[in-house]
């Protein structure tokens, strides 16, 4: 099993029970998770080596996280302590047509104002196979964007793949001042991962889909992931492509390019919905696992992401508590949820 880093921000998830909205309820659960480490819990429980790179304070709140990182087996020898406060933001979940909402209270968090003298990013590169970031981790500031550049840069001195998740979050920043971020770190990444709106809004790119319309027809990719690794030089171009029929029903599938070969995945009709929070992170973890997994097949490595998120789904909170046994069984084709005895 790999040595595979992660850096991002943790943060707490405060919800109403079940389908309850912001303004009738009396409690919230407290449900820590946030992009990369979602991704790292994911690895965790494949059986790899996972490290999740942060700021956290050292007050009990800090700890809270730390803690649930710790439950699911990622290493947290790399979690700079200081600062003020952890991120937290307020998620509603919908059902049927009344879509999930999403409320950040996350400025000012540690890593949002943490330093590069923070962390030894080569020796935090030392010997790893993988590392992964996303787009969220830029945006939350000037100075997480430069830790993400040091970042990349170390694993790249190191030999080290690197995927993105591209991730874009409109509360958090403008396509604009996204395109000039993150653009110039595409030189550094080896897998790019993204949605139709990520492609767009991130890099400038915008597929032949109408996603809005519930089409979400694969051939209306191709040209843009050609266009995507020709520019920018990536192995590997991936999407998620999900039908939104309602909060509770999605489709799901995915997209990947090897600069030679397309591949499509199986489609997986979910519904219901239990918690689509963490999803496109599920999809990511599964991802790197398959492609260290399968090298060379991107097919399989497709198939277990996909499997992999769609079973994400099914479970609440933010990160995907699943074995690779379950995952290749739905992989496999047994999908009628009949009791395990």
């Amino acid at each position: 099993m790999a040595k595979i880093v992660t850096l991002g921000e943790i943060m707490l998830r405060l919800s109403p029970e079940g389908n309850d909205r912001f303004i009738q309820t009396d409690h919230f659960r407290i449900i820590p998770g946030g992009g990369e480490a979602n991704v790292a819990v994911s690895l965790a429980n494949y059986g790899h080596e996972a490290y999740f790179v942060s700021k956290l304070p050292t007050h009990e709140i800090g700890q809270i996280a730390v803690n649930a990182l710790r439950r699911y087996g990622v290493d947290t020898r790399f979690i700079a302590r200081g600062g003020d406060r952890v991120g937290l933001y307020y998620a509603e979940t919908g059902a049927s047509m009344r879509p999930s909402k999403v409320i950040y209270d996350r400025a000012h968090s540690s890593i949002a104002e943490a330093d590069a003298s923070d962390f030894d990013f080569d020796a935090i590169m030392e010997g790893a196979q993988w590392f992964h970031w996303s787009g969220i981790t830029p945006a939350i500031s000037n100075k997480a964007a430069e830790l993400t550049r040091l970042a990349c840069e170390a694993a790249k001195r190191h030999g080290v793949t690197v995927s993105v998740d591209l991730n874009f979050r409109k509360k958090l920043w403008t396509s604009e001042k996204a395109i000039s971020v993150m653009r110039p770190l595409m030189k550094y990444v080896d897998v790019c991962i993204g949605n139709e709106e990520d492609a767009q809004l991130c890099l400038g790119f915008k597929p032949d889909a109408d996603v809005e319309g519930g089409k979400t027809d694969a051939s209306g990719y191709h040209k843009i992931f050609e266009q995507m690794m020709k520019e920018f030089g990536f192995k590997y171009v991936v999407s998620t492509l999900r039908e939104s029929f309602s909060a509770t029903h999605n489709g799901w599938k995915a997209l990947i390019y090897d600069g030679k070969n397309f591949y499509e995945s199986k489609h997986y009709d979910i519904n219901p919905i239990i918690d689509r929070v963490g999803g496109g992170d599920s999809f990511s973890g599964g991802l790197i696992h398959g492609m260290l997994k399968y090298e060379g097949d991107q097919a399989q490595a497709l198939e277990f992401a996909v499997a992999a998120s769609a079973l994400k789904h099914t479970i609440p909170g933010d990160f995907n508590l699943v074995s690779e046994a379950e995952v290749l069984s739905l992989a496999g084709g047994n999908a009628n949820g009949r009791v395990q005895r």
